[in-house]
């Protein structure tokens, strides 16, 4: 079954190693930061650490929206529908930007509160503060470069995402070096200059991208016009389905960041430790993040194009393949923390608690990669958000987030527990979600209900936007 269909493979290599190779660029760009950032020390890396903790929330925020969008934009091109894809798009603009000037506001003006309800560490909030408020000038410029950047991946054109993200992994790794050490004569920035390096590199990859799209005159490559020229109905219906995704993505997040809360209370070198666990978690996820989301184009173009059978059939083929990868690279991602940790110049202590979470992750991994595959590929791209709501938040939160604050405050358990506690939201999400990828309920044909919604009907055009 894994072996017999060589279209299935050549359209998930040609979507899913672009996509991975860009979340390789950003996950390794966040690894170059930690290991730079750790020749200042502990109290450093948890001053990025919990200072990203906003960015983090944020990027969810802008996941939710972008993923919401592409689930019309896959079923959209699967009918090779143009003037919608650009509708969708306008909304998705509308709404990262939006998102991202509320992140500014509380990352500029309210640092010191946001980073005390992680640590009470007064060197971690001092650095911090100083992090946020120069990060945060990149929130908005980052939502639109996710809008467009979804949007080529959902027309089957990844590459030039991945090419840009990139050049900004390139120049924020030079600027990196230069400014947190104060190399070629340039100032000694110390954690402000990793602020400054990412924030150059956000702008960069924002206007490289802009310059692509419209220099190739790219499917996004749409006037103002053809992007807000969606009506009142039309986003109403838009966010029936995008709503779900947005609320998930950043309930999940909260979720996490309760997580952190937790770790962060245990002491500045258990969070040190979990910082760095992190940076390597995302690194090994790369691969599944891409193939979750080629995934979800490649069944919601099938559907959009009618092809119902063909995305079951898809469907089951994915959740096979994701977890038998993740063996793979669990067994390597063991085999090589050893040589990994060594980079970050931290105590032993913190290296230590490191690798045993990776150890730890190595033996989840293949059920949190059907997890994720059947809930952000599968199931989003069939239009399913609302279960995909409910199973990816109700083990989160009815489960694993009191169980990590039992276990990390009352109990006073080691870390490794409380991290195993906090993976019991795996096991829930894997039984339902078994059961709904079986019973097909997931498939729903989203174009049918956007048709009689575009500009071109006479109820549109009096409730158009423009």
């Amino acid at each position: 079954m894994l072996t017999d269909d060589k279209e299935f493979y050549r359209s998930t290599l040609a979507i899913a190693l672009p996509i991975a190779l860009q979340n390789l660029a950003a996950s390794s760009l966040n690894m170059v930061d930690t290991i730079l950032i750790g020749g200042m020390g502990p109290q450093a890396i948890a001053a990025v650490g919990l200072a990203n903790q906003v960015f983090f929330l944020f990027n969810l925020f802008l996941f939710g929206i972008c993923s919401g969008a592409s689930i019309f934009t896959s079923q959209f091109w699967g009918k090779k529908d143009i003037p919608n894809i650009r509708r969708v798009l306008g909304i998705s603009l509308l709404s990262c930007v939006a998102i991202g000037l509320i992140f500014f506001v509380m990352a500029f003006f309210l640092p010191g509160p946001i980073l005390r309800l992680f640590t009470k560490d007064a060197e971690v909030i001092k650095l911090g503060i100083g992090f946020l408020r120069i990060i945060s000038f990149s929130y908005a410029l980052t939502g639109v470069t996710f809008a467009y950047a979804f949007t080529l991946r959902g027309v089957g054109q990844p590459a030039y995402p991945m090419a840009v993200s990139m050049l900004a992994f390139g120049i924020n790794t030079v600027l990196n070096f230069l400014l947190i050490y104060g190399h070629w004569g340039l100032p000694r920035m110390g954690v402000s200059g990793s602020a400054t390096a990412t924030l150059a590199a956000r702008a960069i990859e924002m206007s490289a991208t802009l310059a692509i799209v419209y220099h190739l005159r790219l499917v996004p490559a749409a006037g103002i016009k053809e992007l807000f020229s969606f009506t009142r109905l039309y986003v109403k219906r838009f966010y029936r389905t995008a709503l779900p995704v947005i609320f998930n993505e950043s309930l999940w997040a909260l979720g996490t960041i309760m997580y952190t809360v937790v770790y962060a209370h245990m002491g500045t070198n258990i969070v040190a430790g979990f910082s760095i666990f992190s940076t390597v978690e995302r690194l090994a996820m790369v691969l599944f993040f891409g193939l979750a989301q080629a995934c979800a184009v490649i069944i919601g173009q099938k559907i959009g194009a009618g092809r119902e059978d063909t995305a079951f059939s898809y469907a089951k083929r994915f959740s096979l393949l994701g977890p038998s990868l993740g063996i793979l690279i669990g067994a390597v991602m063991v085999a090589a923390s050893p040589s990994i940790m060594p980079f970050f110049k931290v105590p032993a202590a913190v290296t230590t608690l490191a690798r045993q979470l990776t150890i730890v992750l190595a033996c989840i991994i293949p059920i949190r990669i059907f997890n994720l595959i059947n809930i952000v590929g599968i199931l989003r791209g069939g239009g399913d958000t609302r279960f995909s709501l409910f199973i990816d938040t109700a083990g989160l939160w009815l489960l694993a987030v009191p169980l990590v604050f039992l276990g990390g405050l009352v109990w006073h358990l080691p870390p490794i527990l409380v991290y195993l506690l906090s993976a019991s939201e795996e096991i829930f999400k894997f039984i339902l979600g078994v059961w709904r990828l079986l019973s097909r309920r997931w498939i729903n044909n989203l174009t049918h209900q956007m048709k009689d919604t575009s500009e071109g009907s006479a109820q549109a055009a009096e409730n158009s936007i423009l």
